[in-house]
């Protein structure tokens, strides 16, 4: 028995020896990611900053973080505005995670409004139509859109299955937010 736990031991050992550098060769052939962060910012461009800041923090229980601006030079240089300067407010999902941590970024442009988009459903626009939000409770979030008079829309908050609900609902501008949840 003892010959056969020796023969055992020392062919697990060549095995592994000779695994181990094709293990590591292949750990350093394979690329590195594409993305830096397992999360995305948003840019979201709205009509009233403070009356959509209140919405996020109040509303949908978004935490305001250090915000920044861009001189009117730079944002044109790099392309986004045509000469506007832009104040971005910051919004996270929850500031004492670890990251990553997404980030919502609020933006207006009161010298040169934008026009509004049609955001009647959200095929009525291509592009970008809605956000999704993972509460961790429905309820919560049900009292915080009534307490801001918000009203939920279609039939929602609706069942999805296995004690998860979504509540869909439209920020000051009329972009759509989902909020998926448990109901606590």
């Amino acid at each position: 028995m003892t010959d056969n736990f020796r023969t055992l031991a020392l062919s697990s050992t060549l095995l592994a020896l000779c695994i181990a550098p094709t293990l590591a060769q292949d750990d350093a052939t394979k690329p590195a990611p594409v993305f830096a962060k397992a999360s995305a910012d948003i840019g979201i461009v709205v009509k009233n900053l403070d009356t959509s800041a209140k919405f996020y923090t109040e509303v949908l229980g978004l935490t305001e973080v250090k915000g920044f601006s861009v001189p009117a030079e730079k944002a044109t240089a790099i392309g986004l505005t045509d000469n506007q300067p832009a104040t971005i407010r910051v919004f996270v999902l929850n500031p004492d995670a670890p990251e990553p941590n997404s980030k919502f970024k609020l933006m207006s442009f009161p010298d040169a409004p934008g026009t509004m988009q049609d955001q009647k459903f959200i095929h009525s626009t291509i592009g970008l139509s809605y956000l999704t939000l993972m509460v961790s409770d429905t309820n919560a979030a049900l009292a915080r859109l009534k307490k801001a008079k918000v009203k939920p829309l279609g039939e929602t908050p609706t069942d999805l299955g296995g004690g998860t609900f979504i509540t869909v609902c439209q920020d000051p501008d009329g972009n759509y937010i989902e909020l998926i949840g448990p109901k606590k």
